[in-house]
Order: structure tokens, then sequence, then C-alpha cells
């Protein structure tokens, strides 16, 4: 059991260091960030190391479909999927293939919206001490286009702003939802 816990722990903080980054340069791509080393981007700096060991590999067999780079949207999911195959090797009990897709897929959702609550609240805090930061701008550019339409319907409430609270809430609904698909597959 400590063994499955250990191994539990380490593939949590891989999948959310490299699937995580993975899953970052997909949208960050997809929004049309420059993320070359020169374009002086604080988060290209770190990002695109991190992952071209895994995207750029598969970017040879894998294409682009429009502005989604599949490559890592691809990659995060393998690494998704590595997690649940190592998790069930140690348990004894690997899923049917139908049963790992669907549930590397779960876990792939999961990471996106455990990521989306660490930008959320990142930003949040950057908004009352660090407001006109790089980085700040930088998280407010990546959650505009989520927080937009809940500004839209939100009536206004003068400079406060509850459209990340509302979001937060959304994922964390979300997350209840996929944590009981996943308890009814497994």
């Amino acid at each position: 059991m400590m063994l499955l816990e250990i191994a539990n722990l380490l593939s949590e903080i891989a999948i959310t260091v490299i699937g995580g980054a993975c899953l970052l340069r997909c949208y960050l791509q997809y929004l049309k960030f420059n993320l070359s080393p020169r374009s002086g981007n604080p988060i290209g700096l770190y990002l695109m190391p991190l992952t071209n060991w895994l995207v750029m590999p598969l970017r040879k067999l894998i294409p682009s479909v429009g502005r989604i780079d599949s490559a890592c949207l691809i990659g995060a999911y393998l690494v998704v999927l590595a997690k649940v195959l190592l998790i069930g090797l140690l348990l004894g009990n690997i899923p049917s293939i139908g049963g790992l897709i669907i549930v590397s897929g779960l876990e792939l959702i999961g990471l996106v919206l455990s990521i989306l609550v660490v930008l959320i609240i990142a930003n949040v805090v950057l908004s009352w001490v660090g407001r006109g930061s790089p980085m700040q701008y930088m998280l407010s550019e990546i959650l505009n286009p989520l927080l937009a339409p809940i500004k839209r319907i939100l009536p206004s409430m003068g400079p406060l702003d509850l459209s990340p609270l509302i979001l937060l809430v959304a994922i964390q609904i979300a997350q209840i939802v996929l944590s009981n698909i996943a308890r009814a597959l497994l």
C-alpha cells in the first residue's frame, strides 16, 4: 500500500508538471501567444524546454488541427495514460483498453480543471498585489476567453468582479461530476 501511495504521488507530480505544461502550451498556441525564446515571454522560456522532448517527436507523426496543436494534446494524454497504466499495474487491476482510454480521458479533463483552478487563483492574487505585472497580464489574457461570457451575464457590481468565483464554482461542479463518472466506471 505504501508503494502505491508513493507511486501515485510521484505520478501525480509528473502529470501535473509535464501534462499540464503540454496542455498549457496547446492552449497558449491556440490563443496565438508567441512562445519562442526570443519573444521574451516568461512562460515560453520554461514551457518549451519542459515539453519539447515529448511534443517535437509527436509533431512528426501528428499534424495540427487548425489552431489546435494536436501533438501537445496527445502528449498530455500519453502522460496521463502512462500514469493510469502504472497505477493499474501496481494494483494488479489493469482496465480493459476501452476502460483505459476512457479513464485516461477523464483524468486529462480533471487535469485541465485543476490547472484552471490554479490559474484563476494566481490571477486573482496577482490582480490584488501585482496589478500590471507581465505575469498578471498574461494570466488575464489566458483566462479572458473563459471569464468574458460570465462577465456578460453577470450584472455590473462596480469594481467587484465575481466572474472568477463563478468560474471556480462551475469547475468544482464539473470536478464532482467527473469524479462520480470515474467512480461509476471503476
